[in-house]
C-alpha cells in the first residue's frame, strides 16, 4: 500500500475525512482504556513512530542493540512480525523461516540477535525473559498500550515529518501528534539526504531530539561508478536510490514497489534482463532482499544501511537511564 498523496499536504480531501479522523481517534482511544498495561520483568525499549509507514525505526532498533551488546548486555528483539503468518510468540529462526512466516524486519534483527515475533507484546516480552534475555527493544508497537516500556524512542523521517499533520484516514497519524509527543522519551530525527527536511530539529525540545542519517555499508563502495538498475518496497524507495547516487552510480532505473512488497518471480527475472541487457548491476536493500523468490536472492545485490548520529555519545545518553538500571 502507497500512501496517498494528499497526506503529505493539506487538501479538500484530508478536510473531507476529518469527521472519519475523529471516529478512528475517540474510538482508538476508547480501546486503549480497556486494557490494563502489564509491566514485564525486565527493560523495555519500544522503538516507533507517529505515522503510518516506514521511518528507519529496524536500523535505529538494531543500533540501539549493538550499543546494549557492547555493553554485554543480553539483548532480545520483539515485533508484531508485520504481515507474517505466525502469531507466536515464536522464537524467529532465520535459516527456517521465511518473510511469509514472519515477516521481513523479524529477518533482519534475526541476524543481529534473538528475536520474538509475538502478536502479545506481553507474552513475547515474557518468552524472551524466559530465554535470558535482560532487555527487550521492541521494533514498533507504541501505540500499543498492553506493555508498560521503560523507554520509549520516536523515528522521524526529515523528508516526510508527520505529514500534513492529521489522524488516520485524514492523514499519516496514529494518534494526536502532541500527545504521542508527550509519551516519548526521546526522538531520533532522520535528515533527508535528498530533499530539504519539511520539519527541522528544535534546538531545544522535550523531550530531546538527536539528529541522524543513513549510511551505506563499506562494501557498497564497490559501486561508486557502475551503473545500476536499483529496486526497492520500503516507506520511502527514493531515499534508497539518492543513496546510490550519493556513492557515485549511475542509476540507469529506479522501480519503486509498495512497502513490504512481495515479490513474484516474473517482476526479478524483468529487472534481471534490463540489467543484463544495460550491463548493471542488480541491486536492492536488505530488507527487500528477504522477500525476495529464494531462487532469485543470487540474482541481486544487497546495500546494506547504518544508522549514524550526529552526536558521537547519542546513544549513551538516550539508553543510559535503563542500560545502567541492569545488574
Amino acid at each position: 500500500m502507497r500512501a496517498p498523496e494528499f497526506w503529505a499536504h493539506e487538501s479538500p480531501y484530508a478536510t473531507l475525512l476529518s469527521p472519519a479522523a475523529s471516529v478512528y481517534e475517540f474510538c482508538t482511544q476508547a480501546l486503549n482504556g480497556l486494557i490494563r498495561p502489564v509491566h514485564a520483568s525486565i527493560p523495555i525499549i519500544c522503538v516507533g513512530n507517529l505515522t503510518v509507514g516506514g521511518t528507519g525505526k529496524t536500523p535505529v532498533a538494531l543500533a540501539i542493540a549493538e550499543h546494549l551488546k557492547a555493553l554485554d548486555k543480553k539483548v532480545h528483539f520483539l515485533t508484531r512480525g508485520y504481515r507474517g503468518r505466525l502469531s507466536g510468540p515464536v522464537a524467529v529462526d532465520p535459516i527456517t523461516h521465511s518473510a511469509v512466516d514472519v515477516g521481513d524486519e523479524a529477518l533482519l534483527l534475526a541476524r543481529a540477535a534473538p528475536t520474538w515475533v509475538a502478536r502479545d507484546r506481553t507474552k513475547g516480552a515474557e518468552a524472551a525473559a524466559a530465554a535470558g534475555a535482560e532487555i527487550v527493544v521492541m521494533d514498533d508497537g507504541f501505540q500499543n498500550p498492553s506493555l508498560i516500556k521503560d523507554l520509549s524512542i520516536l523515528v522521524v523521517d526529515g523528508g516526510y515529518g508527520f505529514g500534513n499533520g492529521r489522524i488516520l484516514p485524514s492523514g499519516p497519524l496514529r494518534e494526536n501528534l502532541a500527545r504521542g509527543l508527550s509519551r516519548a522519551h526521546a526522538v531520533v530525527f532522520l535528515e533527508d539526504p535528498i530533499a530539504d527536511n519539511v520539519i527541522q530539529r528544535p534546538p531545544q525540545a522535550t523531550p530531546p531530539w538527536f539528529g541522524a542519517r543513513f549510511v551505506p555499508g563499506h562494501e557498497a563502495l564497490r559501486l561508486a561508478g557502475q551503473r545500476v538498475v536499483a529496486f526497492a518496497g520500503i516507506g520511502r524507495p527514493q531515499k534508497f536510490f539518492a543513496t546510490l547516487k550519493a556513492l557515485g552510480s549511475y542509476v540507469v532505473t529506479a522501480q519503486a514497489f509498495p512497502d513490504h512488497h512481495t515479490y513474484d518471480p516474473d517482476e526479478i527475472m524483468r529487472l534481471v534482463e534490463i540489467a543484463s541487457e544495460t550491463g548493471s548491476h542488480l541491486v536492492t536493500t536488505e530488507k527487500d532482499r528477504v522477500r525476495l523468490p529464494p531462487e532469485a536472492r543470487d540474482m541481486v545485490e544487497v546495500v546494506r544501511v547504518f544508522v549514524e548520529f550526529a552526536e558521537s555519545n547519542a546513544l549513551a545518553r538516550m539508553l543510559d537511564p535503563v542500560s545502567t538500571a541492569i545488574t
